[in-house]
């Protein structure tokens, strides 16, 4: 259903990982340093942002944990002078976008994304050159100024209703994850969309045989699996010839499986993404069983953020995610495109 991606090129030379700091703090150390956070942020009128992938202990303090989509409307939405992004840099500067006179906190700016660093505007532009005629559709995971040269973003939530929106004849060149395209295409039934071959360097690596082996364990899970998963094409393929159980193989986002678990009368879960979002599902439903795909799945851009550097974050204002003035106006209308159809 997809045509060829423009290249096979891989990324792995784009992005630095940091190491993940191991801290080693007590549960009662946690919770002086928990209320140390909320007193800062009543004392700088500041709202927590968290993304399902951080840490337990920084998702417990915040204001909203959820998905990039969800977190990007609360940032539109609130009245806070600053916010404190706990994700990673491409959310940040999203809602500097969407706050331009809000202080945005980003308390670790390491926190970057092997997607992002998929794709480059001058990438991006040589593409759009060979393919004049095409709508360019940027995933949220990509930097301000690829958005600014895009038509919509969209989620890993929303992409298929973004596709939609797109008229039927206009070419699609969907960036920068190869594996939500596939997704994509199949949702929304568009034979037009040309994939950029970037992928998430923790996702890609939850293979099909992962798959296979949690459900020889598992057998009667309901298998969720995030979109931008390395197995999505052949779950789909599986799920299609009857390998994998059609009515319990479901691709979402993180809030769509927690939407999903939540209205799903099954007991059992196998879970395929990153591992933080264990610590929300097994807290919003206690007595169900949840199963990671692949229990290496751990981003550490995401783990770059601790409760001592939210601390340190909201103590001096700082580290600063900003956008210039025109990337940000241009990045703008792709950004509320997306809020649109969410």
């Amino acid at each position: 259903m997809i045509p060829a991606a423009v290249t096979n090129e891989t990324y792995e030379n784009r992005y630095t990982l940091p190491p993940i700091e191991e801290v080693n703090d007590t549960a009662e150390e946690i919770l002086a340093k928990q209320e140390r956070v909320r007193k800062l942020c009543r004392e700088r009128k500041a709202i927590i942002l968290a993304h399902h992938y951080q840490r337990p202990e920084v998702q417990e303090v915040a204001d909203y944990v959820a998905d990039s989509l969800r977190l990007s409307q609360s940032a539109a939405a609130t009245d806070a002078n600053t916010i404190v992004f706990c994700g990673v840099h491409f959310m940040a500067e999203t809602a500097a976008i969407l706050c331009p006179t809000k202080t945005v906190l980003l308390p670790d700016l390491r926190a970057g994304c092997s997607l992002a660093a998929a794709i480059t505007t001058e990438e991006l532009r040589a593409w759009k050159a060979r393919f004049p005629d095409a709508v360019v559709v940027a995933y949220i995971n990509t930097s301000a100024e690829v958005k600014a040269e895009s038509d919509y973003c969209c989620t890993s939530a929303n992409a298929a209703k973004v596709v939609r929106a797109i008229p039927a004849e206009r070419p699609i060149l969907f960036l920068p994850d190869k594996f939500l395209a596939q997704v994509v295409a199949r949702q929304a039934q568009r034979s037009n969309i040309i994939a950029y071959p970037g992928f998430c360097h923790v996702h890609r690596a939850i293979r099909p045989e992962d798959v296979d082996e949690v459900l020889n364990a598992h057998p009667d899970v309901e298998l969720l699996l995030h979109p931008e998963c390395g197995c999505v094409s052949s779950c789909m393929a599986k799920a299609l010839d009857g390998s994998l159980p059609f009515n319990r193989t479901f691709f979402l986002s993180t809030e769509g499986m927690l939407r999903h678990i939540g209205a799903s009368p099954a007991q059992e879960f196998a879970v395929g993404t990153e591992m933080g979002i264990l610590h929300r599902l097994k807290k919003e439903f206690p007595e169900r069983s949840f199963y990671p795909v692949n229990p290496s799945a751990v981003c550490a851009f995401m783990k770059t953020i601790t409760l001592d550097k939210v601390i340190r974050s909201l103590e001096t204002l700082s580290p600063q995610v900003t956008v210039p003035a025109e990337t940000a106006r241009k990045a703008r209308r792709a950004i509320e495109r997306m809020l649109e159809l969410a």
